[in-house]
């Protein structure tokens, strides 16, 4: 017979009982067909598993509480594999639902779902009642307003193909933990109650979904690259055979995994169990049932509860952090020592801080540091949204400006000017140059447009002014983009921007979506590609203007204006486009005799703007605009569109014409295509899903770059001397990639934050080369070393230099020191700043 246990929350059903009402933590649930077998190879009743779910409820609900639960009902039972039982998947809550079982809604793309949350043992009791065996639950928690928080888990999952099982998968988790022990991250082991092995890491709560879906997907890539024989990372299910395939996609929002401790529907009541480290070494390593599970805890604790401990802590931490948006910008300063304003307290608003402002207040200082620069400060939430503002406030809308994304500001900020000690933090002199109020359009993630309206006597000359702040870079990158908007009604004279030739204000919104290095094993066949041929040039988004001066732009993927170099391509991109205005994705392309691309060649029409020196160079390196996405049509967007509209919409826009090219998009065999761009002599193809969106200046799992020959951007970071005829120039170059973290003061915007050294590189160079490189060189000393890690050998009579010019090489692979095997220089990427360069391939170890 079952007993209640009343505000305790716990009930002991009996095996031979058939009906019952029990109370469980206050709330009456009525349990039916207790002697149901569930599982009918080992006999296992509805009552057993009423019994097992009571006995590890505490441990259970800590994983799951206040995760949406989707459930898998048996409400016959398992079945035999002769005769299997159906199966329910569930997510919404169904009519009959008790009113006590707490609740949350999510909004999906096309439908509301409401979850239930197994906060407490009578929801448990009453979801094992209907028949639910397993509960799958995301790795985010639903916060205290009802609204998605950001991951606490990172998870991974473990799943053996054809051939491997349970002992593989153990050793690729103990290769995953070393893993993520250097990444600061420690793992907890839990068979998964099907075939294989799940690990999960406390997160502090500071990452979307999103990132740490790159993380974890970058962590399978390493895996795959150290262990090939053994490990997958791709989706692909034609080659797990043979492997344990990594799935990295569990840390997405939208996918879910097992919780711990719930039951498994399989053949026989198996759970999925956390387990020690040591346990895994055991070579009888097998998956746990139900009692086993049940025995583990009545002896020893949970043995994830590390992770569910250290997820507390981080809420915690969270939100304190939330509500502490000033903790970095008192981290680098001293009450004591500057005149800045340090609030001692960290209240959402400050009741010292200058009054009148409505919630919209904002300040431009120019700041005299290390390098002069200006800040731009936008009242928000209490606080001071600030941005580095390194070559000024543009005052023309075709020439954009970086921005540097900084610490939060306190709004007493808004008044500050004064001079900041040497040996402080931004060291020197600032004054306000102008202030006032603004009013918002638009404020997300990676765009912010505002109109600022400042003071008669400041530097925007008492005129609106509407600005775009657009991030570049990914998710993670400090580095933005500041655009003067093209005004929206006439300005009054000797206040207007400083061409008149400017382009509409919806242009130079965009930044090149990026492709991720990958292979042709890693093209998922449930998806529909499409493969271009990857041109060995430089990316340039296109800008033509709908108006009557029909003006087009070129721009670079960091923003800069570069039309006065290609002046053969304007004429014959408006003819190819036609009337109205478009926004267009290509690649400016230098074809050398042989009409394949070379980009050594393309090198030379770079940053030339006097008029004679580019018609000497436009005999000399021919270029081509190679178009192959079209954003906007005649005001239209459509990066909204899938890759397969655009591409069509696009090849009915533009008709190739001269110097402009519009190449061949294919379907069918990826390996074909590649074999084709190897004859070719081109670098290899571009691989993307015909459903995919155009996400503006972000890396994208749904476009793949398969490449022929590896090749890698670089940071130079200082030069070694050369013998011979190389005396005057430069013996080899110093070069490194970012690492991850935040990056230098605001005097330091556009430089690498930090750099992991990647050896030298001697050999590709021509004599022009040489030259115009050494020239670069010296008029950027630094007397700092940026890498750190620079073997002494190799510093030895080493010349540093600011680390701000980027580079390309090809290369061999990885050493396992880090270090580039064989580099050849193939020249200066002008068109990337520091913090675009990323590592391609996997990461050294």
């Amino acid at each position: 017979m079952a007993t209640g246990a009343g505000a305790a929350g716990k009930s002991v059903v009996g095996a031979d009982a058939r009906r019952e009402v029990v109370t469980v933590g206050g709330r009456r649930v009525t349990l039916t067909h207790l002697d149901k077998v569930m599982y009918p190879e080992t006999g296992t009743t509805k009552a057993d598993i009423l019994g097992y779910y009571a006995a590890v409820a505490d441990a259970l609900i800590r994983h799951a509480r206040d995760r949406p639960a989707t459930r898998k009902r048996w409400v016959h039972g398992v079945g035999t594999p002769q005769e299997p039982g159906q199966v329910f998947f569930q997510k919404n809550l169904a009519e009959g639902t008790p009113a006590w079982v707490e609740r949350r809604e999510l909004a999906h793309t096309s439908r509301t779902t409401v979850y239930p949350l197994v906060n407490d043992l009578a929801t448990l009791t009453w979801l094992a009642q209907i028949g639910t065996l397993e509960i799958h639950v995301p790795q985010w928690r639903f916060d205290a307003a009802g609204s998605p928080a950001r991951p606490d888990r990172l998870v991974l999952d473990l799943d053996p193909g054809e051939g491997v099982g349970l002992a593989e998968c153990a050793e690729v988790a103990r290769w995953a933990r070393a893993l993520l022990l250097d990444m600061g991250l420690d793992t907890l082991p839990v068979t998964s109650g099907s075939k294989g092995i799940h690990l999960y890491a406390a997160l502090d709560g500071g990452h979307t979904s999103e990132q740490v879906g790159q993380v974890a997907h970058e962590l399978a890539r390493a895996l795959e690259a150290d262990h090939p024989g053994e490990v997958l990372s791709a989706m692909t299910r034609s080659l797990r055979d043979g492997k344990v395939f990594v799935d990295w996609s569990q840390n997405s929002a939208n996918k879910t995994t097992i919780a711990p401790y719930s039951l498994r529907g399989q053949l026989r009541p198996l759970v999925a169990a956390p387990r020690s480290w040591r346990e895994l070494e055991s070579p009888g390593l097998e998956q746990l049932d139900y009692r086993q599970v049940q025995k583990r805890l009545e002896r020893r604790p949970d043995l994830l509860g590390p992770v569910a401990d250290a997820i507390d802590a981080g809420a915690g931490s969270a939100s304190r952090t939330d509500e502490d948006r000033l903790h970095q910008y008192r981290s680098k300063r001293d009450a004591r020592r500057t005149p800045e304003p340090v609030p001692a307290a960290t209240p959402l608003t400050s009741p010292s801080a200058p009054a009148g402002s409505g919630g919209a207040a904002f300040v431009i200082q120019e700041h005299h540091a290390r390098a002069l620069h200006f800040d731009l400060r936008l009242e928000r939430d209490g606080v001071l949204v600030s941005w580095a503002l390194p070559k000024g406030v543009p005052v023309d809308p075709t020439h954009n400006h970086l921005a540097v994304h900084t610490e939060d500001h306190p709004l007493e900020y808004l008044e500050f000017q004064g001079d900041i000690p040497a040996g402080e933090y931004g060291a020197g002199s600032m004054s306000i140059w102008d202030s006032g109020t603004y009013s918002l359009e638009k404020w997300r993630d990676d765009e912010v447009i505002v109109t600022l309206n400042g003071r008669p006597d400041g530097g925007l000359a008492g005129a609106e002014r509407e600005f775009a702040l657009i991030r570049t870079g990914g998710a993670e990158s400090r580095n933005w983009l500041i655009h003067l908007m093209k005004p929206k009604r006439p300005v009054p004279a000797g206040r207007a921007p400083a061409t008149a030739t400017a382009m509409d204000g919806a242009a130079a919104r965009y930044s090149p979506m990026l492709a991720r290095l990958g292979s042709l094993r890693e093209l998922s066949a449930e998806a529909d590609w499409a493969y271009e041929m990857k041109w060995d040039g430089i990316r340039m988004l296109a800008y033509l203007d709908g108006g009557a001066a029909g003006t087009v732009r070129f721009l670079t993927r960091n923003g800069n204006d570069v039309t006065a170099s290609f002046p053969e391509l304007v004429d014959d991109l408006r003819a190819a486009v036609g009337t109205g205005g478009a926004v267009l994705d290509g690649e400016v392309v230098a074809l050398d005799t042989k009409n394949r691309p070379d980009f050594s060649l393309l090198q030379t029409r770079l940053g030339l703007t006097d008029e004679g020196d580019v018609r000497r160079a436009q005999r000399r390196a021919p270029v081509h605009y190679f178009v192959f996405d079209l954003l906007e049509d005649d005001g239209v967007a459509l990066v909204d569109q899938p890759y397969s509209q655009r591409r069509a919409a696009m090849e009915d826009r533009v008709t190739a014409t001269g110097t402009v090219q519009v190449p061949p998009s294919f379907t069918g065999d990826a390996a074909t295509v590649l074999a084709t761009s190897l004859q070719l002599g081109l670098e290899g193809l571009i691989a993307k899903e015909a459903g995919s969106t155009y996400s503006s200046g972000r890396r994208s799992d749904r476009w793949v770059k398969i490449k022929n020959v590896a090749a890698q951007e670089v940071v130079i970071g200082g030069w070694r001397p050369g013998n011979g005829h190389r005396g005057g120039t430069f013996g080899s170059l110093l070069v490194g990639v970012p690492t991850a973290g935040p990056g230098g003061e605001a005097g330091e915007a556009g430089t690498a934050a930090g750099l992991r050294y990647a050896g030298r590189i001697g050999t590709g160079f021509r004599d022009r080369d040489l030259t115009s490189l050494r020239r670069r060189l010296d008029e950027l000393p630094a007397t700092d070393n940026p890498f750190g890690d620079v073997p002494p050998e190799d510093a030895a009579d080493a010349v540093w230099v600011q680390p701000v010019l980027v580079g390309e090489v090809e290369f061999a692979g990885w050493t396992p020191a880090g270090r580039l095997r064989h580099p050849s220089w193939r020249g200066l990427r002008p068109d990337k700043s520091p913090d675009d360069v990323v590592q391609e391939g996997p990461a050294p170890r």
